[in-house]
């Protein structure tokens, strides 16, 4: 059974049922304009509705029950004054039928000085729109033809001037041609210029067209922005306006979430890395040494953070890896470290996640496909300059570093130009990167622990009961979706995701970063020995970069066996260090090498100089003729050595009495010495005055 107001359609015309009784309905036309309430009998409807010629739709003006006109408006005024006039009818039983609706309507008429014409308009628009009182607010959205196009002959449209000169332009197709060139060249670009230049390059053109035109009827800045408003829907402006980078990452609409698309923990990690905002000191606290890196990798369905890296080394594959073996092993034994005493299971993140999200930089290339093929673990990269792909462990950044900043001493304060009698925050650096360590593992545990996810958008199954924490999310995911992660040996972890290298057979042994190591398979192998026999290619090789003296090397890259070599001793200036300070040692090698080989260079030339200039003086003084025929002057070589031997050790006898010792001065002891029985020094005798 019909009720009131129910909207129905018969015979392609939509009726509103005014009124019911028991036999009868009472509706109305509500398409029509001249309209008034007809009855009809409740058998007749129930026959339509079976054979199907009479079905209920949705009222099409239902919109109006919420609409809410601003006080004081006009609408708001027109509506109530409307409601005045025809509410002592709208309750009266007789206006529904045409016997006594006449004699109401006229008595208004006569009380409220209002035409009869304009009551049964009111009625008709009360009935016809839900029997409400805002079915009378006035049709203003419909005045105007808001956005339509309007087209001009002989007169230009809208106000005339009242202060500029002249009557203006009026805008035909080719000017919104010209229009529609300057906005895609010169405004609707990434280069934000703004409408008023547009105009000016519009002027430009308009000009070469219309030379004897004068300016007071160019078309104007309003016109091109009416133009622009009227063509280019407000999406299309705000697209066109920037660069495509920035309107993925920060403009577009948001229309999904990242926790519907993991079904559980370990479904997603994302990793990024940031610059710290704060300057820390060394750890003997005398030098400044910059601003640390953090990574930190946290989990998509739960936002626990279950990984993390703190230190100096700049974001790269390495320092992500470092991350990365953090966030699948346990972090207990680290957090005692630092003093804080928590169990596996309060930060219970260890195993293998089905997927990790990284930026495109750091976990591309072949490095991290053993990573892939070992333990099956998929790796996703972002697309460039799309931060907002991660943007859960991106809002995580801000959230920790916000634990700290107000109360840590160095924090970066936005720029380091400082005013006259200010001072630079640098200076202000106290936290070692111990400190900075402890402090950023605490920020994680409370996050993890404590922190409530106001808008954390749970699952449907998900229990009312279950706090919106990290840890709860994580358990209760565990239990009721992903179950356990994939576990693995930390050992077999670590050196799958370690780096690495090529690394070369020589001599000396397996040469990797220009350091040589050596192991006892490598020895038994015989590749060592210097036979001539041709040693295998270069191999591929693990390695740590917080520790050089041990790499691991693969001699069949197939095979998941490996050598572990250790630096030999032509490499032992290395040990102890770490890979960093190899390469930088290495690097501070090769530039004062270079400088020696520039002054070696120098050097070589000066040598080559003086010899050059010797013997060319020496040409100068050789005779062309010795006296003797070639075979007495050959025949008399030894002689003639000999005879410059003897001169030659003549000249040392001379120079040597030249340096003959002076006499000792005698020495006359007071007692009796006892005898000396040491071998004689005879330095003095040998040498002279030289020691």
């Amino acid at each position: 059974m019909l009720r009131i107001n129910d909207v129905v359609a018969f015979e392609e015309t939509r009726y509103r049922i005014l009124d019911v009784s028991k036999i009868r309905y009472t509706w109305i036309n509500i398409d029509s304009d001249n309209s008034l309430p007809e009855r009809i009998s409740l058998a007749e409807v129930d026959e339509l509705i079976h054979a199907e010629a009479l079905k209920k739709i949705d009222d099409p003006f239902s919109y109006l029950a919420v609409k809410l006109p601003e006080y004081g408006l006009v609408a708001q005024q027109t509506r109530d004054k409307r409601l005045a006039i025809i509410e002592p009818l709208i309750h009266q039983p007789d206006i529904c039928f045409r016997s006594g609706r006449g004699a109401l309507v006229l008595q208004i008429a006569k009380d409220s000085g209002t035409a009869k014409k304009t009551i049964y308009a009111y009625l008709r628009q009360y009935w016809q729109r839900g029997c409400t009182p805002n079915a009378l607010l006035p049709d203003y959205y419909k005045s105007g033809g808001r956005g339509k196009k309007r087209t001009a002959t002989k007169k230009k449209l809208g106000r005339p001037r009242r202060i500029a000169h002249g009557t203006g332009a009026i805008i035909d197709d080719s000017i919104e041609r010209m229009f529609r060139i300057v906005l895609d060249r010169h405004f609707l670009t990434e280069k934000g210029h703004s409408l008023p230049y547009a105009h000016r390059r519009f002027e430009d053109m308009f000009k070469t067209a219309h030379p004897d035109l004068s300016k007071e009827d160019f078309p104007t800045v309003a016109q091109l922005r009416y133009f622009y408003e009227r063509e280019y829907v407000r999406p299309e402006r705000i697209r066109l306006r920037v660069n495509k980078i920035e309107y993925q990452k920060d403009i577009r609409p948001l229309q999904g979430t990242a926790t519907a698309e993991v079904h559980g923990p370990g479904a997603r990690y994302e990793i990024d890395a940031t610059i710290a905002d704060i300057y820390l000191l060394s750890a003997d606290r005398q030098k400044i040494i910059g601003r640390p890196t953090l990574y930190v990798v946290v989990d998509v369905y739960s936002r626990l953070i279950t990984g993390f890296y703190v230190g100096l080394e700049n974001p790269s594959y390495v320092t992500a890896m470092l991350a990365l073996v953090t966030a699948m092993t346990d972090k207990s034994q680290l957090c005692h470290s630092f003093g804080y005493d928590i169990e596996p299971e309060d930060w219970p993140s260890m195993g293998l996640p089905d997927a990790i999200l990284a930026d495109r930089g750091e976990l591309l290339g072949h490095q991290i496909e053993y990573l892939e093929q070992s333990f099956g673990v998929r790796i996703e990269n972002t697309p460039p300059y799309r931060g907002d792909a991660k943007g859960i462990v991106e809002r995580h950044f801000r959230t920790i570093q916000a634990d700290f900043k107000p109360f840590a001493p160095g924090v970066v304060a936005g720029t380091i130009i400082k005013k006259r009698g200010g001072k630079d925050y640098r200076l202000d650096a106290t936290l070692t990167l111990a400190d900075f360590t402890k402090i950023i593992i605490g920020s994680i545990l409370h996050r993890n622990q404590s922190s409530v996810l106001v808008k954390y958008d749970r699952d449907p199954d998900m229990p009312d009961t279950l706090a919106p924490v990290p840890l709860n999310i994580w358990r209760w995911g565990i239990q009721n979706r992903s179950g356990r992660l994939r576990n693995t040996s930390e050992a077999a972890l670590r050196l799958a995701m370690l780096p690495r290298q090529k690394a070369t057979l020589s001599d000396f042994g397996i040469r990797c970063f220009g350091a040589y190591y050596t192991c006892n398979e490598l020895l038994a192998s015989g590749w060592l020995h210097r036979s001539g026999r041709q040693r295998p290619g270069p191999f591929v090789a693990a390695y740590d970069p917080s520790v050089a003296d041990i790499i691991y090397v693969f001699p069949d890259v197939s095979k998941s066996d490996y050598w572990e070599c250790s630096l030999t001793d032509r490499s032992r200036e290395f040990r102890g260090r770490t890979m960093w300070e190899l390469w930088d040692s290495q690097q501070q090698q090769r530039k004062s090498t270079a400088t020696a080989k520039l002054e070696e260079a120098e050097s070589k030339r000066v040598l080559e100089n003086v010899i050059q200039e010797t013997i060319q003086r020496a040409e100068k003084l050789r005779p062309s003729y010795f006296g003797e025929s070639k075979t007495e002057t050959l025949a008399g070589i030894n002689q003639n050595r000999r005879d410059a031997r003897e001169q030659e050790r003549q000249q040392r006898r001379v120079d040597s009495q030249s340096t003959k010792p002076k006499p000792k001065a005698e020495v006359r002891y007071l007692t009796e010495q006892p005898e000396n029985v040491a071998f004689p020094d005879f330095l003095d005798d040998l040498f002279g005055d030289d020691i």
